[in-house]
């Protein structure tokens, strides 16, 4: 089963414990394209999403459609997770370029990677 970054996947992700999200659900792919296809790594990481809505940037709005979801959903950025590439059931589509920056976004805070990213390209202290 091929996918990529920014890919709306159908995951099984029991067993689970305490409020991580649980279920067969959709997920969005967020891992890196040459991790993703190169068969060293067996896991993928993804955000799941749910139909629940959320506040703030780490809960950005999915729109159905192109990306195979039936309703406006929710990326759950603060569920991100590691998986097994065998959990993926199916593929449903593709993110909007808009949704997954919104996700990088999201992404970039919940992983505190801000500053790191900002002084990447700055030679001073």
């Amino acid at each position: 089963m091929r996918f990529g970054r920014g890919t709306v996947i159908v995951v099984e992700l029991d067993p689970t414990v305490g409020r991580e999200q649980r279920g067969v659900r959709p997920c969005v792919v967020v891992s890196d394209p040459d991790v993703i296809s190169d068969q060293r790594f067996p896991l993928v990481c993804v955000v799941p999403i749910t139909g629940t809505p959320g506040e703030g940037l780490l809960y950005p709005e999915l729109a159905p459609g192109k990306s195979g979801l039936a309703k406006t959903s929710f990326a759950l950025i603060d569920h991100l997770r590691s998986i097994d590439k065998r959990r993926v059931q199916r593929v449903f589509g593709s993110l909007a370029r808009e949704e997954m920056t919104a996700i990088d976004e999201g992404l970039t805070l919940f992983l505190g990677l801000g500053d790191k990213l900002r002084g990447a390209g700055s030679t001073g202290p």
